[in-house]
């Protein structure tokens, strides 16, 4: 069937209208070598320190070395998706997770990407991931106590919102179930818990979730996963990430059963085996230490308690 004239022009113009002529500037650079989870990369002049590298497929990396000519990246994903003579494009922003309302019953990885099958994440808000904390002149001490729901715990040891408090104990001694206990019990208590599992296996994890939900608790629960066959970065990343998103919690609030709240509690555990930051993440979100803590090896898991800026100024437990 022949087309008429005036079907051609309304076409054209059609086309015209729906042309996008929008467009973006930014720094594209080449892939020169990957080896061992670090991409050297040429060409991105303007790329500044923890800004956030796109590469193909959706991976992201994180630009730390910067030289005169090539930009080291630590590859935030799977590295075998990485080669030789690959595009990476800037972002022009450091390294941030969503936060906010649309995390409240969601499992994530550390750059807030959901793992549940429950959909995108419909945050409107991103935090930074590294952030000065606050001067310990400005947190309030801790003054308000929390139940974990297990009543020797709760009459011989003093657990505060604010604090920090360090679990220790042997493999397979009641670590990860006295955290999940504890964020158990503070259904309908006005408190948004934060568990960031760092090296389980995913099944382990599936088996916390469940727990959760079959308990009604995670709903007021924001899980974040950084699993056993996840690169380093990702795992050393998972606590700052529970950091920023109990933070915003902290300082904004969100709407739990109607009420706003601002008094998050955190939980979080990790793979004996799994260096990782630990001063400053049980710190429960946060009465975040003014300064970074060094990587170290960890046996231990933790649960407990914040609200407002507070001073770890009872019970801190062997943390350095």
């Amino acid at each position: 069937m022949a087309l008429r004239s005036h079907d051609i022009t309304s076409i054209i113009k059609s086309a015209i209208d729906a042309f996008d002529v929008g467009a973006e500037t930014r720094s594209v650079g080449t892939v020169l070598e990957v080896g061992d989870g670090i991409a050297q990369i040429y060409g991105l002049g303007d790329a500044v320190a923890s800004e956030m590298l796109e590469f193909p497929g959706g991976i992201f990396g994180l630009a730390l070395n910067l030289e005169e000519e090539t930009v080291g990246a630590v590859i935030l994903g799977d590295a075998k998706g990485v080669k030789e003579g690959d595009t990476v494009k800037t972002t022009g922003r450091v390294v941030e997770v969503p936060v906010g309302q649309a995390l409240l019953g969601r499992v994530v990885d550390p750059l807030g990407r959901p793992l549940d099958d429950k959909g995108p994440i419909a945050a409107t808000k991103t935090r930074a991931v590294e952030r000065i904390a606050p001067g310990v002149i400005v947190r309030k001490s801790v003054d308000t106590p929390v139940q974990t729901g297990i009543k020797a715990i709760d009459a011989l040891i003093p657990i505060g919102r604010g604090q920090r408090e360090l679990i220790i104990g042997d493999r397979q001694t009641g670590k990860t179930a006295l955290a999940v206990d504890t964020i158990i019990n503070q259904k309908g208590k006005g408190l948004v818990c934060i568990y960031v599992a760092i090296g389980q296996k995913l099944s382990t994890v599936a088996k916390t979730v469940a727990v959760l939900e079959s308990h009604g608790a995670l709903a007021h629960t924001i899980v974040v996963v950084a699993g056993a066959e996840d690169p380093a970065p990702l795992q050393y990343l998972a606590p700052y990430a529970g950091v920023a998103m109990g933070e915003e919690v902290m300082e904004e609030g969100v709407q739990l059963d109607g009420t706003l709240i601002k008094t998050p509690c955190a939980s979080t555990t990790t793979s004996p085996s799994m260096p990782g930051p630990t001063a400053r993440w049980r710190s429960c979100c946060v009465a975040r230490p003014a300064a970074r803590p060094t990587p170290e090896t960890s046996s231990t898991s933790t649960a407990a308690s914040s609200s407002a800026p507070r001073a770890s100024t009872r019970r801190t437990a062997a943390v350095p």
